[in-house]
């Protein structure tokens, strides 16, 4: 059984304990920076590539992006060397694979013996302890869909508000015009490439139902009798449009709506729940967004956008589809005109 789906006990505390203090922490997501910035590198690189004035797939390109750095930085947190970050995978995986053997071949040997007769686990053990409970997918999945989701409704919504697109490229640029690349140091700087991701986050939040939570004992709330075991979806993305808590304009996009809104998104207040709350909140929230704010500022700063032709603004398709996390009906493709040519700097 997985993180997500674990009932609430031992078990369950077990498994997320593992996963905010060895896995997610602040400081863990804070060393795989490099990791982050090579594969930003090759996604840019890829883009510039491409030929001039052609229309590219850019959700096609973000799910390959973000599916590719999950499992290379779990195989930077397994290794902890240098080759990976200079490129040379074929090394790192024959590193990775023979560490992973032989940390098996020492499990099998203790096995049956006590606590104290164990060697102290190091963070690979942790990991093939996940390996084995399914944790490891949910952290793999969820560390792949939320980010490009994110840069992907991000792109969307900056590609049918001009104006927010200006302003939002005109901050990178002016942080980051004088070094040719958005390096992560800076990303504290983008105070309003922050409020462009808060508001999508609201507008199109990752998981539109929050993770089921069940009654543990009989209750009753408002007038209404929950019974024992009772499981109840919230509906994330309804209560983030609701003019109730957002005002007339709730469906539209402003990111200024945040410059003096103290709402966040980390649990605290109910209006705005994209990673959730409470216990079951997303243990990768930091994970996640790290992911994504560096793509998306690369992007932003790398190259302008327009529509393929015949397609404006005002008409841009915005219809929604459902799965593991709230996705575009269609791929979103763009045209991308290159303004700070990152080819030289790869």
């Amino acid at each position: 059984m997985d993180l997500i789906q674990a009932p609430y006990g031992d078990y369950w505390r077990q498994l997320r304990r593992i996963a905010t203090l060895e896995l997610l922490t602040a400081k863990r997501v804070r060393s795989l920076r490099r990791v982050r910035e090579a594969e930003v590198r090759t996604l840019v690189a890829s883009i510039a590539a491409s030929s001039p004035g052609a229309t590219i797939d850019l959700t096609r390109m973000l799910f390959s992006f973000t599916y590719r750095f999950p499992s290379n930085a779990l195989v930077q947190m397994l290794s902890g060397t240098e080759e990976f970050l200079d490129g040379i995978q074929k090394v790192v995986d024959g590193l990775a694979e023979s560490m992973i053997e032989q940390h098996q071949a020492r499990r099998a040997a203790q096995e049956g013996k006590s606590r104290a007769e164990e060697e102290e686990e190091d963070l690979l053990d942790v990991l093939l302890n996940l390996q084995e409970n399914d944790t490891t997918l949910d952290i793999f999945l969820a560390g792949s869909e939320t980010p490009a989701a994110l840069i992907e409704w991000t792109m969307s919504e900056l590609i049918k508000n001009p104006e927010v697109m200006y302003k939002a490229q005109s901050e990178v640029r002016r942080v980051f015009g004088g070094k040719g690349r958005v390096e992560e140091a800076g990303i504290c700087e983008l105070a309003y490439l922050k409020l462009v991701i808060k508001e999508t986050l609201r507008l199109h939040t990752p998981a539109p139902l929050v993770l089921p939570r069940e009654c543990r004992e009989e209750c009753r709330i408002s007038g209404y009798d929950i019974p024992l075991k009772t499981r109840i979806l919230v509906n994330a993305w309804a209560i983030a449009r609701d003019p109730r808590y957002w005002g007339e304009e709730a469906e539209k996009f402003m990111p200024e709506r945040f410059l003096n809104n103290k709402v966040s998104f980390r649990g605290g207040d109910f209006e705005f729940l994209p990673f959730g709350a409470g216990r079951r909140m997303c243990p990768g929230m930091t994970f996640g967004l790290a992911a994504a704010e560096l793509p998306l500022a690369s992007l932003l700063f790398h190259f302008d956008w327009e529509l393929p032709r015949g397609v404006e603004p005002t008409s841009f398709n915005m219809d929604e589809k459902f799965g593991v996390t709230l996705r575009r009906e269609n791929h979103l493709e763009l045209i991308p005109v290159v303004r700070y040519n990152p080819l030289p700097s790869i």
